[in-house]
């Protein structure tokens, strides 16, 4: 069952692709990356979502990465909620 992550507090300037070798290491599988941006400006929000393979995946992940500083950032990770319907 796949499992939807929230990571905040992303350094300026970490690209998708960046996020998501973090995310795939010691065996992981991430199967999307996005990181959430200005529609005007281009510049990241300083968040984003990973959606790994399985939930012992996303364990492994929050396990790993969070509280990680990644270009003087500490990086927060945990379970995303659910979509609110707007």
């Amino acid at each position: 069952m796949e499992a939807r992550l929230f990571v905040d507090n992303l350094p300026a300037g970490m690209s998708e692709d960046a996020l998501q070798a973090m995310f795939a290491g010691n065996g992981r599988q991430v199967l999307r990356v996005s990181i959430m941006t200005d529609r005007r400006t281009g510049q990241s929000h300083g968040y984003g979502f990973v959606e790994m393979a399985s939930s012992a995946d996303a364990e492994r992940a929050i396990d790993a990465l969070h509280g990680l500083v990644v270009r003087g950032q500490v990086l927060h990770v945990s379970q995303a909620r659910p979509r609110v319907q707007r």
